[in-house]
């Protein structure tokens, strides 16, 4: 169930629900303190997880097989990654790739020998193999081609190589799929349930991912020392934190927001209490400076950003360019105890969605001790409620008065129903279809939440023009096709935070506003659009390093500041190399 918010928190001045819903305002949220990357490694660091390698048989190429093993308090698991050849015509970042550069998985418990000759015979086939009930996470990535002969060739050649490679494209792996929950066999959802490890949504995902990057790592230098063994140096730490794991994801992400409205609802409005606490906090002189430290961060972060996709170039510029007045601002501005308030209503009024999602984002970083504790309220038991007793007449208010901005658009409008979704036979990719000149119509997914209200409105209002004292279950009886979007309704008015507001069926509506949505809870920096449809991003890129996490680190708070990392300076990046001249320790 939905945990209740505290009488403290209901007298919060939260945000309307018309402002924070709206689509190209979620599509405009950064990563946050409270993603998921950020939340699992401060778990792992307070929990002092360890990792260490317990498999490192790769050939001279980087191929074959790595083991690493993960030692919590209260649990053991192993990350297995499979590193085969590849050739060139063969990659692709579609899910329906048939074969990648490294297919891995996370595994519960020890890895037994004839557990790994049934992962090996499997885990490289991905969706098409018989995967094992232990398997928590299933996973496969390719290469950034031009970053892996870029950084062989420097490490090679006992230098580093330029950080504008890593600032152009910021990994050697890019992932196409992170698969958990019962996909293909794998361990189901309710496995992790009761597990304290995983409790947190896509954390074991995440996990996942992490590993993933330290073994990019790891295989970029043992393939060095293969090729020179005389010469070849170790990445510097700088240049290891800087690197990520990228993601190149599709449409396929949407419906996943569309089809989990109350775990939405968690994500969001465990950011805007948090977000509502802070602004009623008095901050000091010192916080004012951290937060404009903050925002220097941030603007050359988005100038060290690199994308091809005109829009999103420009919105990058726009916000780096508002940043100095922020800064301005900031600095100007007399410290009053609602300095918050005012900053989050001044940019409301004055500044661009990003930019304003920005300060928001920013606010959150200099209050840990306010934002941590909601990392343990982003799950829900999602359960959808009928209540049958209800009468219609009150359905009718209900949503006349909770989905308004449902029933403000005019179907009839061909603008207004230009696109239809739908899932490809061929591709088994959600997709976008024309109404009325593609076909697929009649196959279509029901995406779009604001025609199916307005329809179900429409039909309830005839309904008790003829049956003024009719309950809900006696509409239902004579039409039964609404039972779904009736108890939707009945379940989500109670929320405020959970329905995103918007036409999935107009023809403006940008599908990219609802992958970077559900991204920026991951953790996603450097959005990266690659079409309307489609786009890459990147994980980890300036997190704790697994030898990092292993030393066992005294300054938490410190450990935990690596949002909006920045392109290290080139002295930086060629600090203490260590020479690659001996075996991997095992």
């Amino acid at each position: 169930m939905i945990d209740r918010v505290s009488p403290l928190e209901e007298s919060l001045r939260l945000r309307a629900p018309e402002r924070v819903m709206d689509l190209e305002r979620l599509g405009s949220l950064h990563p946050s303190r409270l993603s998921f990357v950020r939340s699992l490694i401060r778990q792992m660091a307070r929990q002092r997880w360890q990792i260490s390698t317990t498999r490192f048989d790769l050939d001279d190429d980087g191929h074959g097989t790595a083991i690493y093993r993960l030692q919590t308090p209260r649990g053991r698991y192993h990350g297995v990654i499979f590193s085969q050849p590849l050739p060139d015509d063969a990659r692709s970042d579609r899910v329906i790739a048939e074969a990648w550069d490294v297919t891995f998985g996370v595994v519960e418990g020890d890895v037994d020998d004839a557990l790994l000759e049934q992962m090996a015979a499997n885990v490289p086939l991905q969706e098409a193999g018989r995967q094992h009930p232990r398997l928590l996470v299933l996973s496969r990535a390719n290469r950034s081609l031009r970053n892996f002969a870029a950084f062989t060739e420097a490490l090679s050649a006992g230098q580093q190589p330029d950080p504008r490679w890593i600032t152009r494209v910021g990994y050697l792996y890019r992932t196409t799929a992170v698969y958990g929950n019962g996909k293909f066999g794998i361990a189901d959802f309710d496995r992790l349930r009761d597990n304290p490890d995983f409790q947190r949504p896509f954390s074991a995902q995440m996990l996942g991912v992490y590993l993933l990057r330290h073994f990019s790592i790891e295989q970029i230098e043992h393939i060095a020392r293969r090729q020179a063994p005389a010469t070849a140096v170790g990445l510097a730490t700088p240049l290891r934190r800087y690197l990520g794991i990228g993601n190149s994801t599709g449409l396929g992400m949407a419906p996943f927001l569309i089809n989990h409205p109350q775990l939405i609802e968690q994500w969001v409005e465990s950011r805007e209490q948090a977000l509502a606490r802070i602004s009623a906090q008095q901050p000091d002189e010192e916080q004012r400076a951290a937060l404009i430290a903050l925002v220097s961060r941030a603007q050359r972060h988005l100038e060290q950003t690199v994308t091809e996709d005109v829009e999103q170039s420009a919105r990058n510029v726009e916000t780096a360019a508002a940043l100095p007045e922020v800064r301005a601002w900031l600095e100007q501005v007399p410290l009053t105890d609602d300095l918050w308030q005012e900053l989050i209503e001044w940019g409301h009024r004055t500044l661009s969605l990003e930019t304003q999602e920005l300060i928001n984002t920013l606010l959150l970083e200099i209050y840990p001790d306010i934002v941590e504790p909601f990392e343990d309220r982003m799950g829900v038991d999602e359960r959808m409620e009928l209540t049958p007793e209800m009468p219609l007449v009150r359905l009718k208010q209900l949503i006349e008065t909770h989905y308004d901005w449902a029933l403000s658009y005019d179907f009839d409008d061909p603008d207004n129903r230009y696109w239809f979704w739908y899932r490809s036979v061929e591709k088994e990719e959600p997709r976008l279809g024309v109404r009325d000149s593609e076909p697929g119509a009649d196959r279509e997914l029901k995406l779009a939440i604001a025609p199916r209200v307005a329809d179900t409105h429409r039909v309830i209002s005839d309904y008790l023009g003829d049956h003024p004292r009719a309950s809900v279950v006696d509409f239902l009886i004579q039409h039964s096709r609404h039972k779904d979007i009736v108890r939707r309704i009945q379940t989500m008015v109670e929320t405020p935070f959970g329905e995103i507001r918007a036409n999935l069926w107009a023809r403006d509506m940008k599908p990219m506003h609802l992958l970077r949505t559900k991204l920026s809870f991951f953790g996603a920096s450097r959005f990266d659009p690659k079409s309307d449809r489609w786009v890459r991003i990147t994980l980890f890129q300036g997190a704790p390093l697994v030898e990092e996490l292993n030393a066992e680190p005294d300054d938490l708070r410190a450990f935990d500041d690596w949002s909006f990392p920045l392109e290290p300076s080139t002295s930086h990046a060629e600090d203490t190399p260590t020479p690659l001249t001996t075996g991997v320790t095992t």
